[in-house]
């Protein structure tokens, strides 16, 4: 591996082919060409795991950073081709959910520190609050996204399915979550359909994310609509429809475009989150 082929994958991931801008990136490692080569993917083979696949990958998880150690997540892993099918319908009918052999469902989880703050203190007022809930969706975010860079080490390809949070409560009874625990996101894992190519799909520039010493909103205005051009003809050539400015207006601009997801406060409470 070289800085050029690290250089080609910024390009990728900034649309350089599109109209994009790259940095240019000084430090060479199979670690960073995996992470700038990252794709979802959204057509799969129906052939199994081997077995090893899922203790790999909730081992790579659980080397993530976790916030003092609480280790507030869980996952559970779907196989069973009839449970996906119905994870599927709930998560707005996405196919590959259904054909991948495999759905990781990551769980923030109350449930096991609240038990044993019970047992110990007999009180858990403290998983009341806001910020608990706050600790166990970034611990359960950090350790998928440690398991998706391990699967795409191995070969495999990975999307992440947050439209499991349009039917909280359904999917918690699909899988029989206990109170205080309420799934995240899952994630779809298997063997990439070759037939099927899987584009790297450009970033906003650096110039709009990274800031320096202090934040200034104003100055992202120009990179966001060069960037608009750039992702627009990524969109073209795969296909869809629309600019990606109109995609984050129509999700902000509405409830809407929640596609149900504006209720997730109550979901979360009757989930036994009461978020103080």
């Amino acid at each position: 591996m070289t800085t050029s082929d690290l250089d080609a994958g910024a390009g990728e991931r900034y649309g350089v082919a599109l109209g994009g801008t790259a940095p240019r990136l000084g430090h060479v490692n199979a670690v960073l060409a995996a992470q700038l080569a990252h794709r979802s993917v959204r057509a799969y083979l129906p052939d199994p795991l081997p077995d090893t696949v899922v203790p790999t990958l909730v081992a790579a998880a659980q080397s993530a950073a976790t916030s003092s150690n609480l280790q507030l997540w869980s996952v559970i892993a779907v196989r069973d081709a009839d449970r996906r099918a119905r994870l599927a319908r709930l998560a707005g009918g996405q196919a590959h959910i259904a054909r991948a052999p495999l759905l990781l469902v990551w769980l923030a989880d109350l449930a096991r520190a609240r038990r044993i703050a019970q047992a110990r203190r007999g009180d858990t007022e403290g998983g009341d609050l806001v910020e608990s809930a706050l600790v166990a969706f970034v611990d359960a975010a950090l350790a998928a996204q440690n398991a998706a860079l391990a699967a795409e080490s191995l070969g495999l390809g990975t999307v992440y399915i947050g439209a499991l949070r349009n039917h909280p409560v359904e999917v918690a009874a699909e899988l029989a979550l206990p109170p205080h625990v309420v799934a995240a996101f899952g994630l779809v894992v298997g063997h990439p359909d070759p037939a099927v190519a899987a584009a790297v799909k450009p970033r906003l520039p650096q110039e709009v994310v990274l800031h320096h010493e202090t934040y200034d909103l104003e100055r992202q205005d120009g990179p966001v609509a060069a960037y608009d051009d750039v992702i627009g003809a990524f969109y073209a050539a795969e296909g869809l429809p629309g600019r990606w400015v109109d995609r984050v207006a129509d999700r902000f601009g509405s409830v809407a475009g929640l596609r149900g997801r504006d209720r997730l406060r109550a979901a979360l409470r009757e989930r036994g989150f009461p978020l103080r």
